[in-house]
Formats: structure tokens, C-alpha cells, sequence
């Protein structure tokens, strides 16, 4: 939480103790030792700021009515020094406290003070944690499915380095195995077809049929010629695979690159193969006992770890499964020092969670510390209907169409619009709207509006400047205290999202501070009014655009001061 909601709950505390400590001092209590209770914020505030339920968590203690200890701390409350004002009873017990004018005035000066670093906190302790996201198959252009999880994967990235967490992005690529084997032979196909004719070179009915394999294979021939036609199948494959993949890795880095999402590391399957680790996974599991032999294959007893069947490990070819080099692949980045790790998968992966928890913990490793973010799936819709291919090309919609018909800032705002594990409806056609109907447009225009508006009362000679704790008391309508309240939340918000992998939660945030502020807008003049009031509500102005900018750029959205 936030320095300032830390102190005033420090504060509500120590007097809440003290009071039932002077109770029992002066027998309107029972001797004995004040209880534990909570202190939350409650939704509605028109029965106060923060609520407690000291009097019900007392009541096996002091063996009293809850109404009966309620009134009792009450009598002895001394909130003088703190934030808060007044205690009112409410119920069978509780007790609700309202705050000061000096809390809100020190929200504000909290917020100008710290600038872009206001939400921030230290809450993760500098915490090593990897978050992998997107990880698309290398062998065809990136869908829809990771469009939704680069925006949520990178922005889960962003709160939890706002958060206090050491946050590293990784893309893990699956550069071997079956896909790339697939890749190789699919790519052959279309090569010989080029130069012996598509009726004479049938194609593989599992091979990858998307246009893309074609170009590879053409631009090859166009190169290179018809070079590989005498070479053997396998030194075929591998020059053409060599060809490709880099390409098709060349562009995930740029379209997500333009989706303004920068990886720290690009994380090659094929180097575990070179260094031995997944070797190395299967040699660690045999020495535990937990591998057997079984029609020439090599077995990981899974059900040992809670599995609902064991896992081959090494194919009867002698080659390791995906499992086996995914299981590689995080003992090497719990070995890299990253206390936790989060994946963000496919709804689809929903099976191999367990799966990979339990291999954890079978090499010596804490599975718990693995967390799995799952992502469900995303419709696109246009007037109403679902599309489900491209107006240009008349194909399925890749990410690089998504990212040329639908502005970057909608697309990230959007897509952390609902939680990862509810399906959702990307809607094209609000996407593009410029108006309040568009979330992301109402909050940038909620942005541009207040700095307009600086600029326009700076041209009338009322600038900001720093006000005293009378003025900034003079802030007392509805609007203006729900406004301030939503400030003070920031920080708590931001932890929040980062403990529930959520970054929704700091959308629906910055969507309510927008309507916060409209709604000020709306009710309360600046110019004309008295200075000392003026200067207030400036400074709460300039507040709420800080705040407004700190989420945009925390989610690499642009925060125009014009529109």
C-alpha cells in the first residue's frame, strides 16, 4: 500500500489498541489481550472511510456483545495526530471512521511530489521473477490468441515492476523437436514442387499448408536455385529450416516489437539440446528412480506427482519429447536465480499445468513456484459478427493484420480489459472509435482534457503552485473527495493487480479515475472562482493527469495532451 494509506492505517491501529487497552484499564472491559482485527476500505463510503470489527473479533474474548465493546473502545478513542476525524457505531458493532481534510491535502501533495514514480512501491522486495508469454510456434505468423497475451503479458510484466519486483521478459522458441521436423519437411515439398511440378511432389497432409511455407521455399529457389535438388533429404531439410526459421523469427521480433513489446532474452529450445540439459532432465529423473523403460521408449512415472498418466520422456528414436525440453527449460530458469516463474499459456495448455508443477517437484525444484497465467480465448467482432479472416488478404487474421487496421494503444488498453481466464470479444469497430464509447479514448481524452485545460488557465495567469493544507481543505464536494479517495487507492491497486496476475484491474482503475474526473469537471468551476479554491482544484487537476499519464505510460499506451 501506498506511504500515506500505510500511515493513516499505522495510525487507526495504534489508537484502536490503545482504546481497548484503557477499556479493560478502567473495567468497562474484561482483562485481556486486545484481539486481532482487520481494517479494510469499504465500497461504500457513505458510512465512512475505513471500517473495523474489533468489537466482533473481541467478543469470545472479552465475552461481551459486540455493541457492548464497540461502545466501550469508542469512549476511549483519541484520534487526535492521526488522519481521521470521527468514529461512528454502526450495526451489531462496527466502527467506522471518517478522514480529515489533511489526508486528502497530503494525497495530493504525495502525488506531485513523487511524479511519474507515484503507484509505485516496494512491495516485491526486488523479487527475481520471469514472466514468458506469447512463445508462439516459430513455423507460421502469430494469431489472434497471441495478441491477447503479449498485451496481457507484457503489462503483467509492467505492474509487477511498479509492484517492486525484478521483472524479466523472456520468449521462449521452440526451435526443435516434431514442429520444426514438420517445418523441414513441409518446406522440402514446396521447394520440389517448384522445380518438378506440383502433381509429382505430393505434399505431407500434416505438413503446414499456410502460404507463407511457399514464399519460404520460393524466395529460396530464387536465391539460391535448384541447388538442393541432389542433396540428401535430411541436409535438404536442415538448409531450408536454416533459411526460414531465422526469417520467421526476424518477423515475431518485429511485429511484437512494433506492438511495443521488447523482450530481455529470446530463448532458444535448440541451445538445451546443444548443452545437454534436457539430456541432463532424463539422466536427474532415472537417478531418482522415477523413469522406466517401456516398447523402447523412456517413461517419467508422472502419476507419482499427481499426474493422471506417466509421460514419455525419450521416444523410441531416441529423441526427447516437448516435454522433456520444456521440463529442461524451466529447471534452467530456476537455475538462472528467478525465485518464480510465470508462464502465460493457452487455455488449451489448461492439462499441462499439473503436468509441469509436479516435474518441479520431481527434479528437486518447488513447483509452487511456477504459476501458469491461462489465457481463454478472444473473438474478433465486426458490426456484430464474429470475422474470422482478414478484409485484405481473405485469411486467417495474424497479428501483424490486427496491428495495421487497429490503432496499438486500443489494442493493448483492450485486450487487458477482462481477466486472462474469461473469454472475451475483441470488438474492431470500437477499437477504432474515437469518441467516449472507446475506453482507452475516454481515458486519453480525460488526459489531453485536463492539460488543455492547465494550458488555458496558465494563459489567464492561474498556475500551479503549491497550496497550503487550508486551501486544499476547501476541496469538500462529493466529486472532489470521491476524486482524491481514487488517488490514494493507486498503489494499492497496482499491488493488487500484481498479486492476482491481473492487469485489468489498473483498466477498470484508470476507466473509473476518468469518470471521476468528468464528473468533477462537470460540477465544480476553476476559473472564476475565488483563488484560494481555484489553486486547490488546480492542484487536483494536475493530480489526477499525473496518475492518468503514470497508467498509460506503465502500459506503453501514448498519453496525448491534445485531441
Amino acid at each position: 500500500m501506498s506511504k500515506l494509506v500505510q500511515k493513516a492505517t499505522g495510525e487507526l491501529r495504534a489508537a484502536i489498541e490503545a482504546a481497548m487497552r484503557a477499556a479493560s484499564a478502567e473495567g468497562a472491559l474484561p482483562q485481556a489481550e486486545p484481539p486481532a482485527f482487520s481494517l479494510e476500505i469499504p465500497a461504500d463510503h457513505s458510512h465512512g472511510d475505513w471500517a473495523c470489527n474489533a468489537a466482533m473479533a473481541g467478543a469470545r474474548a472479552y465475552r461481551m456483545a459486540p455493541r457492548k465493546i464497540a461502545e466501550a473502545i469508542e469512549a476511549k478513542l483519541d484520534l487526535s495526530g492521526t488522519y481521521f476525524t470521527r468514529c461512528e457505531i454502526a450495526g451489531p458493532g462496527f466502527l467506522n471512521f471518517f478522514l480529515s481534510p489533511r489526508f486528502y491535502a497530503d494525497v495530493l501533495r504525495d502525488v506531485e511530489k513523487e511524479g511519474e514514480a507515484y503507484g509505485r512501491s516496494d512491495y516485491g522486495k526486488g523479487e527475481k521473477i520471469m514472466v514468458e508469454f506469447v512463445s508462439a510456434n516459430p513455423t507460421g505468423p502469430m494469431h489472434m490468441g497471441n495478441a491477447r497475451g503479449g498485451a496481457l503479458g507484457d503489462c503483467l510484466a509492467a505492474v509487477l515492476e511498479a509492484a517492486g519486483y525484478d521483472v524479466w521478459r523472456e520468449f521462449y522458441v521452440n526451435d526443435a523437436g516434431n514442429q520444426i521436423e514438420k517445418f523441414g519437411v513441409s518446406l522440402e515439398a514446396r521447394y520440389l514442387q517448384i522445380f518438378r511440378g506440383e502433381d509429382n511432389v505430393p505434399f505431407p497432409e500434416d505438413g503446414y499448408h499456410g502460404d507463407d511455407i511457399r514464399e519460404h521455399a520460393q524466395h529460396y529457389a530464387d536465391e539460391f536455385g535448384d541447388k538442393l535438388l541432389e542433396v540428401p533429404e535430411e541436409e535438404r531439410r536442415a538448409a531450408l529450416v536454416a533459411y526460414a526459421l531465422p526469417k520467421n523469427i526476424a518477423r515475431m521480433q518485429n511485429d511484437l516489437k512494433k506492438y511495443r513489446i521488447v523482450y530481455d532474452r529470446w530463448f532458444l529450445e535448440s541451445g538445451l539440446h546443444k548443452d545437454g540439459e534436457v539430456r541432463a532432465v532424463v539422466d536427474l529423473l532415472t537417478e531418482k528412480g522415477l523413469t522406466y523403460e517401456k516398447e523402447g521408449a523412456i517413461w517419467y512415472r508422472a502419476t507419482s506427482f499427481g499426474a493422471e498418466k506417466d509421460e514419455v520422456l525419450v521416444r523410441q528414436n531416441g529423441n526427447p519429447t516437448y516435454f522433456t525440453a520444456d521440463i529442461a527449460y524451466h529447471r534452467n530458469k530456476f537455475n538462472r536465480g528467478f525465485s518464480r516463474c510465470i508462464d502465460v499459456w493457452g487455455a488449451d495448455h489448461h492439462g499441462h499445468v499439473a503436468r509441469m508443477k509436479g516435474a518441479m517437484d520431481a527434479i528437486g525444484l518447488d513447483g509452487s513456484k511456477l504459476d501458469v497465467v491461462l489465457i481463454q480465448l478472444v473473438r474478433l467482432v465486426r458490426d456484430g459478427e464474429v470475422v474470422r479472416m482478414s478484409k485484405r488478404s481473405g485469411k486467417a487474421i495474424q497479428l501483424a493484420d490486427l496491428l495495421d487496421e487497429v490503432p496499438i494503444d486500443a489494442a493493448r488498453f483492450l485486450f487487458n480489459m477482462r481477466e486472462a481466464n474469461s473469454q472475451m470479444d475483441f470488438d474492431l469497430d470500437l477499437a477504432v472509435q474515437q469518441d467516449s464509447q472507446n475506453p482507452v479514448y475516454y481515458v486519453q481524452y480525460a488526459h489531453a482534457r485536463i492539460c488543455s485545460l492547465l494550458q488555458k488557465l496558465a494563459g489567464e495567469g492561474l498556475t500551479l503552485r503549491p497550496c497550503t493544507d487550508e486551501e486544499l481543505a476547501l476541496l469538500r464536494t462529493p466529486e472532489e473527495v470521491e476524486l482524491m479517495r481514487h488517488l490514494a487507492m493507486f498503489t494499492d491497486e497496482i499491488v493488487a493487480a500484481a498479486r492476482a496476475y491481473d492487469p485489468a484491474r489498473i483498466t477498470h482503475y484508470v476507466i473509473t479515475l476518468a469518470t471521476l474526473f468528468h464528473s468533477f469537471y462537470n460540477a465544480c468551476r476553476i476559473g472564476g472562482e475565488e483563488d484560494s479554491l481555484a489553486h486547490a482544484r488546480l492542484a487536483l487537476c494536475s493530480a489526477v493527469r499525473i496518475v492518468l499519464r503514470n497508467v498509460l505510460c506503465m502500459f506503453k499506451i501514448t498519453a496525448p495532451e491534445r485531441m
